[in-house]
């Protein structure tokens, strides 16, 4: 699965990273989500427990509640487990992935216990955003509403320079 030299996959769609309902960002709570801060991507709210990568590409980055990724076009992507969940240093989470890792779109990424996250009062809310939606996103396309875990929901396109 993260082989030595595997080539991270030419593959322009987004999809689905926990099975649950995929809402627009502009309907998340958190403002700094909502108002695309952080770069244009989607939401889900979901109903298990099993995060799987919504792209393929090289894991840039894993810090339990959050994985970085890079797609083969340099498009750089954010899987945000929940909501201010960095608040609970990664008590919930158990990752299967680590810095440097290739990744085809639906492999495991972490595990998530929903239930501390409740009992801590966060929103369970999980983004995809592309976090260098200004230098090199040409276009994303979403479909939104109810979603399993690695279902293909759209595409994201980069700009070619």
């Amino acid at each position: 699965m993260f082989g030595f030299g595997k080539k991270i996959s030419e593959d322009e769609h987004v999809y689905a990273p926990v099975t649950g309902e995929v809402i627009p960002l502009d309907k998340v709570s958190d403002p700094v989500f909502a108002q695309k801060m952080m770069g244009d991507g989607y939401a889900v709210e979901p109903n298990a427990s099993k995060i799987v990568s919504p792209v393929s590409g090289k894991v840039t980055m894993v810090q339990g509640h959050a994985v970085g990724l890079k797609r083969f076009d340099d498009l750089e992507l954010l899987v945000h487990i929940g909501i201010d969940t960095v608040s609970l240093n990664g008590k919930p989470f158990t990752t299967a992935v680590k810095e440097g890792d290739i990744v085809d779109a639906g492999d495991d990424l972490v595990t998530v216990n929903w239930e501390q996250v409740e009992e801590a009062g966060l929103p369970k809310t999980t983004l995809v955003l592309i976090t260098n939606t200004a230098d090199k996103l040409e276009s994303i396309t979403v479909h939104y509403g109810p979603a399993v875990a690695g279902q293909q929901l759209g595409s994201a396109k980069a700009r070619r320079d």
